[in-house]
């Protein structure tokens, strides 16, 4: 629950991702403390500047926690977005929930997951936020770019929640003891809102941070290693929230302040960083065989082909066909991704190739297609090998171009053709496999989250 307040959601403790980095394993109790692991003690009550740079360090490794892993945010939502399938033999509810539900707030690995875990990473940004207040050997302007730093965290954490629970809202008044009522859940707009404004505090926090953080970004990061850079990662967040608002002229603002450049590698950007090392997390939708994890055939029977008669490039580079069909339950592929090449791979959070979409989709709707034409003709035939297209017709020509080209060049990355088909109203041509197959639009709060409101529980819990 969004208060911390029973012993079922723990929170996890800072520590360094150095030591990377994390032992959820271990997760320790906010309520009293922690005597064989004084981290937390130690950040609230006497903070050094080491502490406050595991802290920092641990919010990446915090907000990366069930973003890779086999039941995780991009695997369920690929499921949702029939991007993916999931033929795990151990699990039938890949398929029994997922694909035909109704999704269960009550199964944490399933319909009641993707919550407990950004919670708790909000909440190590707010004790680490607390802390700067108390911490000496820091200055100002390093004081300033860890809340800057924190609170873009922060922001991407909220997104992840409201991307899954949509129109059910979520809590964002978190910043409570373990032992008050829960938070209110609030809409969606006021959730958005609510990002919107950390995103803004904390571009304004790192543009008076000085030069250098007092500590060192992950691997995934490396792009984003000082608060000027991080801003830049900071924009592009905002330009993917303004988008899905629909708050396009915010959208082309931010994006003038991001790392968007045509003439740098489409896939440069900020990515969760995995590893193989003690205590590290290995990136579990690396599975060449298709043991479990299966790329939906539509991937390829959707696509275009180049001149050359060959398929968009971007199938080409991104799924391969198995020796033999594998089918469960009456659903059948023979597609893996080859997306993730080692259980090491980072997964993409944001890239520019994204940002130039989002760029196609703000021009278009600010009155620019010419402008967004180019946009849109610049990814097909960069990306996607494709021949360049003519101008839009309608509305309803330009929302299907710009939801296939971020369909190939955001595959299985983080749900994005399940949200866009949510947000333009086009969850109703998403396949199903079989007519028992369901499409669902969001996923309910977790039973815990529900227990703890009652005897008034709110809308989404089942």
């Amino acid at each position: 629950m969004t208060n911390l307040r029973i012993s079922s959601m723990r929170a996890t403790p800072i520590i360094g991702a150095v030591a990377l980095l994390f032992a959820l394993s271990a997760c320790k109790d906010l309520v009293v403390p922690d005597y064989n692991n004084t981290s937390i003690d130690d950040l609230t009550g006497s903070p050094t500047p080491t502490k406050i740079a595991q802290a920092s360090q641990g919010l990446l490794v915090g907000t990366r926690v069930g973003i890779g892993e086999q039941n995780g945010y991009v695997s369920l939502l690929g499921i949702l977005g029939r991007e993916s399938y999931n033929f795990d033999p151990a699990d039938p509810r890949f398929i029994t929930e997922m694909l035909i539900g109704p999704l269960d707030g009550g199964s944490p690995a399933f319909g009641g997951n993707l919550f407990a875990a950004p919670y708790r990473n909000i909440r190590n940004a707010n004790l680490l936020l607390g802390a700067l207040d108390k911490v000496t050997g820091l200055s100002a302007a390093q004081k300033t770019a860890v809340e800057g730093f924190a609170k873009t965290i922060q922001a991407l954490d909220y997104l992840n929640v409201i991307n899954t629970r949509d129109d059910l809202g979520a809590p964002i008044d978190v910043d409570i003891g373990p032992t008050d009522a829960p938070a209110p859940i609030v809409a969606k707009d006021v959730v958005f809102t609510h990002i919107v404004s950390l995103l803004d505090d904390g571009f304004t926090a790192l543009g008076a941070g000085g030069t250098a953080f007092p500590f060192s970004v992950s691997p995934g990061f490396s792009n984003f290693g000082t608060p000027s850079e991080f801003a830049k990662f900071n924009r592009a967040l905002k330009a993917r929230v303004e988008a899905y608002r629909g708050q396009y002229a915010s959208v082309l603002t931010a994006l003038n302040a991001s790392f968007l450049n045509t003439g740098a590698p489409l896939s440069f950007g900020a990515y969760h960083s995995y590893g193989t090392g003690s205590g590290d997390t290995p990136n579990a939708l690396f599975d060449p065989a298709g043991r479990a994890i299966l790329a939906h055939p539509s991937i390829e029977t959707d696509a275009e082909t180049k001149p050359d008669g060959t398929l968009d490039a971007r199938v080409l580079a991104k799924v391969a066909h198995l020796p033999a069909e594998h089918k469960v339950q009456g659903i059948a592929s023979d597609l893996v991704f080859t997306i993730y090449t080692s259980n090491t791979t980072p997964i993409p959070i944001i890239k520019n190739e994204e940002l130039i979409l989002l760029r196609a989709e703000a021009r278009y709707f600010t009155g620019d297609a010419v402008g967004a034409l180019t946009d849109i003709n610049f990814i097909r035939t960069n990306s996607g090998g494709l021949a360049p297209r003519g101008p839009f017709t309608s509305n309803a020509d330009f929302i299907a171009e710009l939801v296939k080209q971020r369909r190939y060049s955001l595959l299985f990355e983080g749900g994005h053709r399940w949200i866009d088909a949510r947000r333009f109203g086009l969850l109703n041509t998403l396949p199903k496999a079989l007519p028992s197959h369901t499409i669902m639009s969001r996923f309910p709060f977790p039973e815990a989250e529900c227990l703890s409101r009652v005897p008034a529980p709110a809308q989404g819990c089942t």
